[in-house]
């Protein structure tokens, strides 16, 4: 059940942080102005929560491995690697469950080359192996040592009000978009 519980506050983190990084984008290097990046009400991107867990779950096991090319190790390259190949399917899955459950999906990559129906291109999926390799060898160790600090029972609190809050957000998600 921890271990649930740690990863359940390991997607918020990075569904929050997600959301930072998409309004980021969309305030400051684009210059659009605001609006709210994620699919719910709240502040956070679920499909970056969910990308990060997956990718904690499939690459912790290889970024524990040295693997050799000569004298060089090259095990952060296959994880960048990997990084880019989940991500990219994540997003071009996400973009067909928002299609059926929305009518659209809230990006448009036709504006690059190589893009898929506007669904996923190179240069995202670049930039999301990038965010992957920081996600991985930056913030996972951060987050990991505040679950291993913090109380069992700040930590199941922080999760059920996490929870509580996300619920509520599908709920008036599902009333607003199909009733």
């Amino acid at each position: 059940m921890k271990k649930i519980q740690d990863y359940f506050l390991y997607f918020m983190f990075y569904s929050i942080i997600g959301w930072i990084y998409e309004v980021f984008l969309e305030v400051v290097v684009y210059r659009w102005g605001f609006s709210n990046r994620g699919v719910l009400t709240g502040p956070y991107c679920v499909v970056y929560g969910f990308g990060a867990v997956i990718l904690l779950l499939t690459l912790s096991g290889l970024m524990k491995k040295k693997i050799p090319c000569g004298p060089v190790n090259i095990t952060p390259v296959l994880v960048f690697i990997g990084i880019v190949a989940i991500t990219t399917v994540i997003e071009l899955i996400a973009s067909y469950i928002m299609e059926f459950t929305m009518g659209g999906w809230q990006w448009d990559y036709t504006r690059f080359a190589f893009d898929f129906q506007g669904r996923i291109a190179p240069n995202p999926s670049i930039r999301f192996g990038i965010g992957g390799m920081i996600i991985l060898y930056l913030l996972q160790p951060l987050a990991r040592r505040f679950t291993e600090r913090t109380s069992m029972k700040m930590q199941k609190t922080t999760a059920l009000i996490c929870l509580a809050v996300i619920v509520c957000d599908c709920i008036y998600l599902i009333v607003k978009n199909w009733l």
